[in-house]
């Protein structure tokens, strides 16, 4: 079978490797469809795994299953999550799934853009989902990265009637903004600096946008505001200005989601004091777990989130390689999409 395999930022081959073999409580999955992550593209991130078979996104076809599974047969369309936890230690008994030992240590084999993929026992029982009609596979391929967004609008606790300010208009942020919406947004502003990605937030539901290359942030929400500035940020891009940005942009009482990482050697001196008085809350938001992909699935079920108006892009895993750099460009592109045959 072919899989794409990172060995550096700029060089990702695709190799052919024998199909996995599985084991009584495993099962093999046919990809049909698996999506290109904006975390996938952060050279400082994803090289210190190198090598390695690209992809966390997959979704397709239970092909084979062993003697053991009772939960899944062949021809179940299912999506599988890479990691899954254990359900059972003191990090799982809180919902902190993403902390658990277990979920650390848990993939798929060998990855995500693979034509198979063997699922074992843990993501197999534990965070595996099928695909009921009308979902397409390519629906299947959203259910991370939506649950990821799930996960940090759950920690901020959106409330009806909010402003929400979503800064970088990425795939993940306009994700974002349009559950940001379902969960009660009352006006939603995006900001960026790419023209492609300002039209298409205006054009997916976004009320206001601010192009970051002609005003501050700041400066442009006072104005959209009237000065209240928001109740919620979500900082996207892997920058410690972004977040300092998104601070200055939190109202009172109000909450910044720093969804992305930042680069390893940045480093952020805020006013604690701005904080304290203003009762700002900085909340992370690492991932998800099952209870936020099963709340994706939902989502995608009532049509809130649809594939088809997000995927800009496709590829054959040929040509991996450049949906990966499509991708880091960040720029008149959201979401590509690896299609097998």
């Amino acid at each position: 079978m072919k899989v794409a395999k990172l060995y550096s930022f700029n060089d990702i081959r695709i190799e052919d490797i024998p199909i996995p073999e599985i084991g009584p409580r495993e099962a093999l999955l046919k990809t049909k469809t698996s999506g290109i992550c904006s975390g996938d593209v952060m050279p400082w991130y994803i090289e210190k795994k190198a090598p390695l078979v690209l992809g966390h996104e997959p979704s397709g076809e239970i092909v084979k299953v062993g003697k053991e599974v009772t939960s899944f047969k062949p021809g179940d369309r299912v999506f599988t999550h890479h990691h899954a936890p254990c359900f059972t230690c003191k990090y799982c008994k809180r919902g902190d799934y993403v902390q658990c030992d277990m979920w650390g240590k848990t993939k798929i084999i060998p990855g995500g853009i693979s034509e198979y993929i063997l699922i074992p026992e843990i993501n197999l029982e534990n965070d595996t989902l099928n695909l009921t009609d009308g979902l397409s596979y390519e629906d299947g391929t959203f259910i991370e990265p939506l649950a990821c967004v799930i996960k940090g609008l759950k920690r901020a606790k959106v409330m009806n009637g909010d402003i929400v300010l979503v800064i970088g208009l990425g795939f993940m942020g306009i994700l974002n903004g349009i559950v940001a919406k379902r969960y009660g947004a009352g006006r939603l502003i995006g900001a960026d600096k790419v023209p492609y990605r300002l039209n298409r937030a205006m054009e997916l539901g976004f009320d206001d946008v601010i192009d970051v290359s002609k005003i501050t942030v700041n400066e442009a929400l006072k104005e959209i505001t009237g000065g209240k500035l928001s109740e919620i940020v979500i900082v996207g891009p892997n920058s410690a200005d972004a977040i300092r940005d998104g601070l200055f942009s939190v109202g009172r009482g109000g909450t910044l989601i720093m969804f992305t990482p930042v680069k390893p050697d940045e480093r952020l001196t805020i006013n604690l004091n701005e904080l304290y008085f203003k009762d700002i809350s900085i909340v992370t938001s690492y991932s998800c777990g099952p209870t936020d992909t099963a709340d994706a699935l939902d989502l995608l079920k009532e049509g809130t989130v649809k594939a088809e108006n997000l995927i800009t892009h496709r590829f054959p895993i040929e040509k991996t390689a450049e949906a990966f750099r499509l991708t880091a460009e960040a720029r008149d592109s959201l979401k590509s999409v690896i299609v097998f045959e």
